[in-house]
């Protein structure tokens, strides 16, 4: 089918015109070149009303691919993604599309293809006039074109130009085609179209050119910046993390950086593995790498894609082959001219594959036409990863940082050692200058610390305590004399795991008495070398069993006498000793001989005062005892008396009560039958004698037969209350059991309470004293029951008074306060040993002071007359010398008073605390 220019001239300029608006809009618009061209091709093939149009895109060894494509209905096949051999377009008519900017118009059943170039072939200058030339085509192309399925085929080249107008002449990107299944008929005003379009096409791809390379020069710097940071962050220099960082931004698997001058290797990712008999050598080491290395010059990079094609690393190849590492990059870091380390990056082996348009055999010289189009997949193993120019940019600027940075860092490095030796020996210098006066202040430190006590055993600690650190020894001591020749070590200071030699004894055949006449005259004894000295057998086993190697001795003089010996060992090694470290020790014995003077005459009268003291400790506890056996006395015939009270009472009473109550069941029983009597005589004689009805009236006899019953249960209930008390009573006196046995306190508690009852109930303006009980589960408890009686009676009468008193000040001064209240727990101690029994009261507390003296003996607050002072004193020996238990008193104004008493729960005898 052929197709004419039948359309109006004006609006086919229309269309042109929307056309060139459309798409020089859209590329202005985006900055995505795929998405301009595929807009291209859809806007083309909309406008020529063709089947297909395509774009066809050079690849660097002449094939090409189909990167963008608008496919009407499918009439013709899809090329989308498919790659095209670069012998399809024979180089002759690349050339043309080149230099001529020649347009190509094939009509496949005419045979003929319309050649329409923008340039002269010959000369390259611009044609001005625009024909299109028709001959023959070759049938090759022919017979290319229909086993594609085409019949009218339409081709404009696409031009890429140096966006920086550095290069002269443009490059062949791509083609712009057209392809109709039916013969068509192109015009000059579609040509031109077309035309236009490409040339938009073409600053597209110069615009994203620039783009794309200034986004390669953006992250260029992002990473050159990233890597100077960590390399210039001095002292703390990152090498190894701007190592990682450089590797990332290669896209890497692996890396190295090794500096020559130290040896430092640092790695990571993946490693060449060296052969067994070189593991532990450094590849940067081995003689063929530093020959290498040796041929590169500053600024120069080697770049190798493929390490397996690279001739001179053959034989290092072998240590990359258990590895996927196929790249690699070799950084020589030059500092002026100077070899300092190099840098290493991989990259890995990768497998792809390519679509053809038909399967491309590459051993076959094809000039025959294409008989199939069908999709083949070729796989393509281990490649070898290129490496940009890009990159090779990055690397050398890069290579400029890690230079500049690891000589900082050795420059660094070399100051720094260099400030250390300089502070070295200025600090010798000093140390020596000092050391004179640092003695001299020791001394003074030193006699001020011994004269600053007058206890004889810290003056000497203190001593050998000071002197040790002074020498630098490993052990000080003072090796006291007992008569002319024996004697033992008392003090010692010892520096490390050196064996303790505190209270050793020296023979006399070691110390003979000569030796205590040359010290008593001012011998100072100076060993160097225990092994080569001349010394007793004696004497060298002696120290060599304290572990001594060097030795300083001088004596400790009492007047006339040698009192003992001041010595330094060194038992590290041995040691020359310097004048001023004897003169030092000298000295030191000598302050030592004064202060161990006056610690004798201060001990002599420490101990005459001790005596005395001692004594009046003596009297003073004497009289304590006396006050105490006093009390006890008096508390002993207090409670005895008040025992035999309560139980003469309890059994006067016993006696007339049990009689009451025995009878009160009798009486009960004959008033009963009585009543019975009298009910059977109303039933049998309903109508009395008028005396016995007027009698019957006047002692109201129905009221006397309902009360006379109650009146007899009344007295049957006041008898038990009788018989409770004095159940009671006989409880607390315990007069009629065995001192200690296993009881009940509670009990006693109980029994306590109901004899005080008069006390906690309520009468004219006094309110009752409300008793809480928080009762645990007790076990029988083995004590002195009567006592313990006694001590609840003393403390629960103590919160009765001090409740009581403080109701009469709230009368007084009108203050409104919480009832009286007296809270009485027990429990039993976690381990199951102890019975712990609190009594709490909610009165008015008191001082530290008062709580301090509340067990002493006669020491009460109340008023002369209304206590002895006795009951808490006599109630604290009972808890805790009887029981050995525990008893205190924990209160504070305003906030009520607490006595815990704790006992064992089995008896343990009684302790004694005075």
């Amino acid at each position: 089918m052929t197709f004419t220019d039948k359309p109006n001239g004006l609006q086919q300029s229309i269309e042109q015109e929307n056309l060139l608006h459309r798409m020089i809009k859209q590329i202005r618009r985006s900055l995505d070149l795929q998405e301009i061209l595929t807009n291209t091709v859809t806007e083309v093939r909309s406008f020529l009303a063709t089947d297909r149009v395509k774009i066809y895109r050079f690849d660097a060894d002449g094939s090409g691919e189909v990167i963008a494509e608008s496919n009407y209905m499918q009439r013709l096949p899809s090329l989308l993604g498919l790659h095209f051999p670069a012998h399809d377009i024979p180089q002759p008519v690349r050339e043309m599309f080149l230099l001529a900017r020649q347009r190509s118009i094939v009509d496949v059943p005419g045979g003929t293809i319309g050649l329409s170039p923008l340039k002269s072939a010959k000369n390259g200058k611009p044609l001005l006039t625009q024909n299109i030339h028709y001959r023959q085509v070759d049938p090759c192309h022919i017979q290319y074109l229909q086993a594609m399925g085409v019949q009218s085929s339409f081709v404009v080249p696409i031009l890429e130009y140096d966006p920086k107008g550095q290069a002269t002449q443009p490059k062949l990107w791509g083609l712009l085609v057209s392809h109709n299944s039916q013969p068509r008929t192109i015009l000059r005003r579609e040509l031109k179209v077309v035309q236009q379009i490409a040339d938009q096409v073409a600053i597209a791809i110069s615009q994203s050119n620039l783009l794309s390379e200034a986004r390669g020069k953006q992250q260029c710097e992002a990473i050159i910046n990233q890597v100077t940071t960590l390399l210039h962050q001095l002292p703390t220099i990152q090498l190894q993390e701007a190592l990682e960082a450089t590797i990332s931004s290669f896209s890497g698997i692996g890396g190295r950086l090794y500096i020559e001058q130290s040896g430092e290797l640092y790695t990571c990712g993946e490693q060449p593995q060296l052969p067994y008999e070189l593991a532990n050598s450094v590849i940067e080491q081995h003689p063929l790498w530093q020959n290498w290395m040796a041929e590169y010059k500053p600024g120069q990079i080697w770049a190798i894609p493929d390490l397996y094609k690279a001739s001179h690393l053959r034989v290092l190849a072998l240590a990359f082959q258990p590895t996927p590492i196929r790249g690699l990059m070799v950084v020589p870091l030059h500092y002026r001219e100077n070899f300092i380390g190099v840098l290493s990056i991989f990259r890995p082996e990768f497998d792809s594959q390519v679509l053809w348009a038909g399967r491309n055999d590459q051993n076959r010289y094809q000039e025959l036409p294409r008989l199939s189009f069908d999709v083949w997949r070729e796989e393509r193993k281990g490649q070898a990863p290129a490496w940009t120019p890009e990159e090779i940019t990055l690397g050398q600027a890069l290579s400029q940082n890690f230079s500049m940075a690891i000589q900082q860092q050795q420059t660094y490095q070399e100051l720094q050692l260099l400030n250390a030796n300089l502070e070295v020996r200025v600090h010798e210098q000093t140390a020596e200058i000092e050391k004179t006066l640092m003695l001299t202040k020791a001394l003074k430190q030193v006699t001020d610390q011994i004269r600053s006590t007058l206890d004889l055993n810290t003056t000497l600690q203190t001593i050998v305590r000071e002197v040790r650190p002074l020498l630098n020894s490993d052990r000080v001591l003072i090796y006291q004399l007992r008569g002319e020749t024996e004697g033992e070590v008392i003090v010692e200071e010892v520096n490390g795991n050196w064996q303790s030699v505190l209270g050793l004894k020296l023979s006399s055949e070691c110390f003979p008495n000569e030796y205590t006449r040359l010290y008593l005259r001012g011998r100072v004894r100076m060993i160097n070398n225990v092994t080569t000295d001349t010394l007793s057998a004696c004497h060298r086993e002696f120290l060599a069993s304290m572990q001594v190697q060097a030795n300083l001795i001088v004596p400790i003089k009492m007047g006339s006498q040698l009192w003992g010996l001041l010595v330094a060992h060194h038992c590290e090694s041995p040691r020359i000793w310097q004048d001023a470290e004897i003169d030092l020790l000298q000295q030191l014995a000598d302050q030592a001989a004064i202060a161990i003077q006056q610690a004798q005459l201060y001990e002599q009268s420490c101990t005459a005062e001790a005596k005395a003291t001692a004594k009046a400790a003596q009297l003073e506890h004497t009289l304590h005892q006396l006050q105490e056996t006093q009390a006890k006395l008096i508390q002993t015939e207090k409670m005895s008396g008040l025992g035999q009270l309560v139980a003469g009472i309890a059994h006067e009473i016993n006696n007339p009560v049990n009689f009451i109550y025995g009878n009160l069941c009798h009486a009960s029983n004959y008033t009963e039958d009585l009543l019975n009597l009298l009910q059977l005589y109303q039933s049998h004689y309903p109508h009395p004698h008028s005396e016995i009805r007027s009698t019957i009236e006047a002692i109201d006899f129905n009221f006397l037969i309902q009360d006379l019953p109650k009146i007899m249960s009344s007295m049957k209930v006041g008898s038990d209350r009788i018989r409770s008390i004095v159940l009671s009573l006989r409880n607390f006196s315990r007069l009629d059991e065995a001192e200690n046995k296993c009881v009940d306190l509670h009990e006693g508690i109980d029994n306590t309470l109901l004899i005080l009852q008069h006390r906690l109930k309520a009468h004219s303006y006094f309110p009752a004293i409300e008793v809480i009980k928080d009762y645990g589960k007790l076990p029988k408890v083995e004590c002195y029951a009567g006592q313990m009686n006694q001590v609840f009676m003393n403390v629960i009468n103590n919160a009765i008074d001090v409740l009581t008193d403080d109701i009469e000040e709230r009368v007084e001064t009108a203050v409104i306060k919480p009832p009286p209240t007296i809270r009485i727990s027990t429990r039993v101690s976690a381990q199951n040993s102890y019975l712990l029994v609190s009594i709490a009261d909610n009165g008015p507390g008191m001082s530290e002071e008062v709580k301090k003296r509340i067990f002493d003996p006669f020491f009460t607050t109340k008023p002369v007359g209304k206590g002895t002072g006795l009951g808490l004193a006599i109630s604290y020996q009972i808890v805790v010398e009887k029981h050995g238990g525990l008893m205190e008193c924990i209160s504070a104004p305003g906030k009520g008073t607490e006595f815990w008493i704790e006992i064992p729960l089995k008896f343990q005898g009684e302790h004694n605390n005075s």
